[in-house]
C-alpha cells in the first residue's frame, strides 16, 4: 500500500467515522461550547425583559342605536346583544390600526420617551411608529374575536396600553358614527321643525276661516242648501236672505278651507312619520353604547415572555458547535488534500 492510498483511506475513514472525529477534537469542541455558552448567556442578560398583555374582544353587530332599541319598522330591528361577524371583525381591525388610536396612545403614554427615542433625531417619528408596530399588534382569532397584544418592558404599562386601546375603539368608532348621525339629525330636525311650523300655520288659517263662518264646508253647505230650498218654499224672505249670506261666505272661503284642511291632514300624517325618524336620529346623534364585547381584559403579567434565555444559550451553543465542526472538517480535509498534492509532486 503506497502513501497516496494511505492518505486517501485516512481521509475517508476520518470523514465517515463521525464519533471518532468528535472524540479527537473533543477538547476544542468543549472549550468552544463553554465559551459560546458564557458569551450567549452574557448577551442574553443584556436583553431587557419584555412582558405581554392581551385583550380579547368581539365586535357588536349593531351600528345604529335607534334600530336596535326604538325602531318600529319591520325588518329593521337589530339585536343589541348579538356578536358581530367577519365583516365587523375586519372593520374593528381597521379602526384599531387607525392613526387616531395610535396618536392618542403615543400621546397619553408618552411613548417617545418610554421607547427612549431621541425627539431631536431626524427620523424620530418613523422610528417611533416602527417601534409601536413592533410592540403593539392586532389580529383576528379563529372564533372571529379580535386580540390586542402589547409587548413592553413594563408589565403594568403593557396592560394599561392594551386596555386603553380597547377603550379608544369605542371612542373612535362612536365619533366616526356621530359625525354622520349628527348631520343626519340636523337634516331631519330641520324638516320636522318646518313641517311643524307649516301645520301650525294651517291650523291658524283654519281657525280664522271658522271665525268667518266656515265650520265644515261639505256638511255645512248641504244643510244650508236644504234650508234655503225649504225657506224659499215657505216664502220666508228674511230667512232666505240670511241663508244666502251664509252661502256667500262659504262660497268665498270654502275653497281655501277645503284646500288647507286637506293639506293639513296630509301634513299631519307626514309629521307622524317624520317624528319617528326624528326620534331615531336624535338617539343616534346624542346617545352612545359600547361597540364591543370584552372577553378578556389585560392584566399585569407576572412572568416575562421575552427573552427565553436558556433557549438563546442552547441555540447559540448548538449553532457555534455546528459551525465549528464544519470548519474543522474543512480544515482537516484541506490539510490532507495539501499533503496528497505534495506527495504527487515529490514523486514526479
Amino acid at each position: 500500500m503506497n502513501e497516496n492510498t494511505v492518505l486517501k483511506n485516512e481521509i475517508t475513514f476520518e470523514n465517515t467515522n463521525f464519533l471518532f472525529f468528535l472524540f479527537k477534537w473533543r477538547k476544542m469542541l468543549i472549550i468552544i461550547a463553554l465559551a459560546s455558552a458564557v458569551v450567549s448567556a452574557g448577551v442574553s442578560l443584556l436583553i431587557r425583559n419584555k412582558y405581554v398583555s392581551t385583550v380579547v374582544m368581539f365586535p357588536t353587530s349593531t351600528n345604529a342605536i335607534s334600530k336596535a332599541l326604538i325602531s318600529t319598522s319591520y325588518g329593521l330591528k337589530e339585536d343589541i346583544m348579538e356578536f358581530g361577524e367577519e365583516e365587523q371583525a375586519e372593520q374593528m381591525l381597521q379602526i384599531l390600526n387607525s392613526n387616531e388610536i395610535r396618536s392618542r396612545v403615543i400621546e397619553k403614554f408618552n411613548l417617545l420617551e418610554h421607547y427612549r427615542i431621541n425627539p431631536e433625531s431626524q427620523y424620530h417619528k418613523t422610528k417611533l411608529y416602527q417601534t409601536y408596530n413592533e410592540n403593539i399588534s392586532f389580529s383576528r382569532t379563529e372564533y372571529m374575536a379580535v386580540q390586542i397584544k402589547v409587548v413592553d418592558e413594563d408589565p403594568q404599562m403593557a396592560a394599561d396600553i392594551a386596555n386603553e386601546i380597547a377603550n379608544l375603539y369605542d371612542t373612535v368608532k362612536n365619533n366616526m358614527q356621530k359625525q354622520r348621525a349628527t348631520e343626519g339629525f340636523r337634516i331631519v330636525e330641520s324638516t320636522y321643525i318646518d313641517l311643524e311650523s307649516d301645520i301650525n300655520w294651517k291650523e291658524d288659517s283654519l281657525a280664522f276661516l271658522r271665525m268667518k263662518g266656515v265650520q265644515d264646508y261639505e256638511s255645512q253647505a248641504e244643510r244650508l242648501y236644504e234650508g234655503l230650498v225649504r225657506e224659499i218654499g215657505k216664502g220666508n224672505t228674511p230667512a232666505v236672505k240670511l241663508i244666502q249670506n251664509e252661502l256667500d261666505t262659504i262660497a268665498k272661503y270654502g275653497t281655501a278651507y277645503v284646500s288647507i284642511r286637506d293639506a293639513l291632514e296630509y301634513d299631519k300624517k307626514q309629521l307622524s312619520e317624520v317624528k319617528g325618524k326624528y326620534e331615531e336620529a336624535k338617539v343616534d346623534a346624542h346617545e352612545v353604547i359600547p361597540q364591543k364585547f370584552i372577553v378578556d381584559s389585560a392584566y399585569k403579567a407576572e412572568k416575562k415572555s421575552y427573552p427565553v434565555r436558556w433557549l438563546i444559550v442552547v441555540v447559540s451553543v448548538f449553532s457555534t458547535l455546528l459551525m465549528s465542526i464544519v470548519l474543522i472538517i474543512l480544515y482537516e480535509n484541506y490539510s490532507k488534500f495539501k499533503q496528497l498534492q505534495l506527495s504527487k509532486t515529490t514523486k514526479l
